[in-house]
């Protein structure tokens, strides 16, 4: 590829190439606009579901101590729901978008909506919860059928959302800014607010430039861009030159790319280069019928390509279980929550069932129940002695029995830290087993080898207690006297293959694990580092956050995981860089909860050591290319616009390696880079590589933009999009970077 990358003038005056005509484009561009056109692509055009959602219904939104009836109502992109008070008959603002909904869920299987709703017939009740840390809406109808119709067609329109293109949710959300830039609502942009539009979506233009490209847009000479005039004008700002660069670098002078071009490009990215497959490409992406019939690819369909799930740098055959999961329990990484109660600060913060449905969406596999004495006979769940909030024991496993296995039918663990007398442990173990029934296991899986744990596979559906256990060797004496156990028989006979002991430095019952806190942990790591792993070989191990991170603060798991820690206690609720790291983690083998370690960390006479850096290398080199439509951060100042630069981190042995590009002035929508960043990948079957975006401030600390976090093995090689995340977890699409990725040997 020659050097190259020329830029879209951004902040200052620059010479420019003519612009490629958009004519052809422009009938498929308009008819976008039209909601009918819209829903006749999703095959919902006559859906009744749908066109009850847009014509809107007056709904009831509940919450603690407060409710309001307001008209919800579905946009007709299909993707966004407006709400409008019924005092006031002015359009709202934007509540939500379709694409943020995680799941809809059907009566009072919320926790809001069991403590508030009770007013309304559960038939009437509905709650929606999304991604990433935002509360759930919980809402009730005036009839069932409403509520009927309000949950089966979102879930239609998430079905749709699910198979959008990029190209579609750039559509969606440059509309979204058209709207809020139409100031006087006549759909119609002047001028004053197309230079709005574009302060909002991230991009400081020169006035010039702006201002004959709004004239080139402006063929009826009226002042002012209407239908598909504005169509034009986005789709002049969504070009991409380093693309069509990149396409014009295979196809040639022609400009269309045949199916043995497209071939070539796929064997320079490392894919699969057969000629079968390169058709198939066209077939499935190319958007122009006739070029498709005759085995063509043009520049719109090579982006649609590049922006798919095929152009991803992450490994799509890793986004399904695809590790052999027949393996000893103790020879994987398991997703693991800390204080999974909890919704924000471990001193005051609100305990809710919520968190557990959260933690479960995002493949976590364990899960920590802090037990402590309730009034009435009933064990509750909180932060003991703290402010926290508390919520019924009973209701936290009802909870665990709906949503434990809907997204991972792999084994979940219940880490219960045990504060009850006996009499309520005897009542908590009797919730156990008549909530979870064939659920939870109680006995040695039969026929499986004794002198190993069992395997993901083997405990499919199962849920196990990790607990102390009684002894069975416990003296005559002990009996006779009953001295005060710590422990009930009832729930000691309830826990099986996780029961928790002191660490001994020397192998034990294969049954037996021992929890650790992080420093101890660490001083492990350094005065007998292999001694740890080969532990790990054999028993399970649990590494929970330092008593004094008051504020839920979170370590880095990426070290104990180097030691073949399995159980890596995090709060979920506190995003930031160490969650990240652990979503990155556990997105691998289809975000089952369960990752299988390297063969150096499962065999027992392994020589590993994880203070030992002197291990295999990689190099890294990323060519920072371009970013696509980052997120605004100072919504309230509509004159702030990000200084994007990108930095690439490595985590595996050692201190965490990394570099970064120059920032670009004035520009979040389009930036262009052309950087190449070089780092040593130790130890590749552990890393993970890490893509930041923040703002350059040189007065005070960087802001966060976005980022994405994958395992090294996961890297797909060649020219590939990164698709961007929040610092909560949720997409921030269409927010994308794009690079080219290359790996060798030192």
């Amino acid at each position: 590829m020659p050097g190259f990358w020329s830029t879209i003038c951004v902040g200052k005056q620059k010479k420019y190439q003519a612009e490629p005509e958009v004519a052809v484009e422009q009938e498929v561009q308009c008819a976008r606009s039209h909601g009918l056109t819209a829903f006749k692509k999703m095959a919902l055009s006559d859906d009744e579901d749908v066109n009850t959602m847009l014509v809107g219904t007056q709904l009831w939104k509940i919450k603690p101590g407060w409710r309001r009836q307001r008209l919800y109502r579905l946009e007709s992109d299909g993707m966004t729901i407006w709400y409008e008070s019924k005092a006031k008959k002015a359009r709202s603002k934007q509540i939500f978008s379709v694409l943020h909904i995680e799941s809809v869920r059907e009566g009072r299987q919320s926790e809001g909506l069991r403590r508030n709703g009770r007013r309304f017939p559960e038939s009437c009740c509905f709650s929606i919860s999304f991604v990433g840390r935002r509360r759930n809406l919980d809402l009730a109808a005036s009839t069932d059928q409403e509520a009927r119709s309000w949950v089966q067609g979102l879930r239609k329109l998430m079905g749709r959302a699910v198979a959008m293109s990029q190209r579609e949710k750039l559509v969606h959300w440059i509309r979204d800014y058209l709207i809020q830039a139409d100031r006087d609502g006549d759909e119609k942009m002047s001028f004053q607010e197309v230079k709005d539009m574009l302060r909002m979506i991230n991009i400081d233009m020169n006035d010039m430039y702006a201002y004959s490209l709004f004239k080139k847009c402006d063929r009826s000479n009226s002042d002012t861009l209407e239908d598909c005039e504005i169509e034009e004008f986005c789709t002049k700002l969504m070009q991409r030159p380093e693309l069509e660069e990149l396409f014009h670098h295979y196809s040639g002078e022609d400009r269309v790319l045949s199916a043995e071009e497209l071939q070539e490009f796929l064997q320079h990215q490392g894919e699969e280069a057969t000629l079968e497959r390169a058709q198939d490409i066209i077939h499935k992406f190319e958007l122009n019928e006739k070029a498709k019939q005759h085995g063509l690819m043009m520049q719109e369909g090579f982006m649609m390509y590049l922006l798919s799930a095929e152009g991803d740098i992450f490994n799509q055959k890793h986004r399904k279980v695809y590790q052999d999961m027949s393996q000893p329990l103790c020879h994987y990484l398991i997703s693991c929550s800390h204080n999974t109660y909890l919704t924000n600060h471990q001193l005051v913060g609100a305990s809710s069932t919520e968190s557990y449905i959260s933690v479960f969406m995002e493949g976590c596999r364990c899960v920590e129940l802090d037990c402590w004495e309730g009034t009435a006979g009933e064990p509750v769940i909180y932060h003991g002695h703290t402010l926290t909030s508390k919520i019924l024991f009973k209701d936290v496993i009802s909870t665990i029995k709906h949503y434990a296995f809907k997204y991972s039918p792999y084994p979940v663990i219940l880490s219960i830290e045990n504060h009850c007398g006996l009499e309520q442990q005897v009542t908590m173990a009797y919730h156990l087993r008549t909530i979870l029934g064939d659920m939870l296991l109680t006995d040695p899986i039969r026929n499986a080898d004794p002198s190993k744990l069992p395997s993901p596979e083997l405990l499919k559906g199962k849920i196990l207690i990790k607990a102390k256990k009684l002894s069975e060797r416990r003296s005559s004496d002990e009996e006779e006297g009953r001295t005060r156990m710590d422990v009930a028989q009832e729930l000691s006979d309830l826990v099986v293959y996780c029961q928790t002991v002191e660490y001994r430095d020397q192998p034990g019952n294969v049954c037996e694990m021992s929890s650790f806190s992080e420093d101890k942990v660490r001083r492990l790591m350094k005065e007998c580092g292999n001694t740890l792993v080969r532990y790990n070989t054999r028993q399970l191990s649990r590494i929970y956050p330092d008593g004094m991170r008051a504020n839920s603060s979170n370590f880095s798991p990426q070290e104990m995981w180097n030691a073949g820690c399995q159980l890596v206690a995090l709060n979920f609720q506190t995003p930031g860089y160490k969650m990240d790291l652990n979503r990155g983690r556990f997105q691998d083998n289809g975000v089952c909860g369960y990752i299988l370690k390297p063969e150096f960390l499962r065999k027992e006479n392994t020589q590993f050591n994880p203070e030992d850096v002197s291990s295999s290398m990689k190099i890294l080199l990323v060519r920072i290319l371009s970013a696509q439509q980052l997120p605004k951060l100072n919504q309230e100042n509509p004159n702030s616009i990000v200084d994007p630069f990108v930095r690439v981190e490595i985590h595996s042995l050692g201190k965490k390696r990394e570099s970064e590009t120059n920032y670009i002035l004035n520009n979040g929508f389009n930036p262009m880079w052309d950087e190449e960043l070089q780092l040593e990948v130790l130890c590749p079957e552990l890393a993970l590589v890490r893509f930041v975006v923040e703002d350059y401030d040189k007065t005070s600390s960087n802001d966060f933009v976005g980022q994405f976090t994958l395992p090294f093995p996961s890297l797909k090689k060649g020219y590939r999009h990164v698709h961007l995340f929040s610092k909560d977890g949720t997409s921030l699409s269409p927010a994308t970077l794009f690079v080219h990725v290359h790996i060798k040997d030192p």
